[in-house]
This record gives C-alpha cells, sequence and structure tokens, in this order.
C-alpha cells in the first residue's frame, strides 16, 4: 500500500504515524537503509504538522485580534 502525502493527511493522523516511526527508531532493529527511509519520512511528516501548526496559529491569532473595527482579512495558505 502506498503511503499518504504528508500534505495529504490529517494532523493527528501524520502524528500517530510519526510516533510509531520514533518508536522503531529507537528499537533499532532496522537496517541502516530502513532507518534512513524511515528517518525520512519522519522528517516529512514532521515539516508538514509544523506547517499545519503554523496555519492553525495564524487562523487563531486572526480571529483572536482584539480590535473589532479593523476590517477583516483573508487567510493566506502558504
Amino acid at each position: 500500500m502506498a503511503l499518504k502525502k504528508p500534505e495529504n493527511m490529517l494532523y493527528e493522523e501524520a502524528n500517530s504515524e510519526l510516533e510509531s516511526i520514533v518508536s522503531l527508531l529507537e528499537k533499532g532493529d532496522l537496517s541502516l537503509a530502513d532507518a534512513l527511509k524511515q528517518f525520512e519520512r519522519g522528517i516529512s511528516l514532521a515539516r508538514s504538522n509544523t506547517k499545519k501548526l503554523n496555519q492553525a496559529q495564524q487562523q487563531v491569532s486572526i480571529l483572536m485580534r482584539q480590535d473589532v473595527n479593523s476590517p477583516l482579512q483573508d487567510f493566506t495558505q502558504e
């Protein structure tokens, strides 16, 4: 089964897979090649989740602005 691209996964889904990868790597039972593949996947998942968290933070920041007279702004995804 092909793995989903991290950017197409829910935050929670990617975080769960990342936790599994960390457990596998911590056991130390993988070959070097397999460990590198898992590490690469983990980095992709972590970067994708960081981007999702930054976007959520931007949304919250926009919503929590105290100035009720300020105009609404479009949310921009990077």
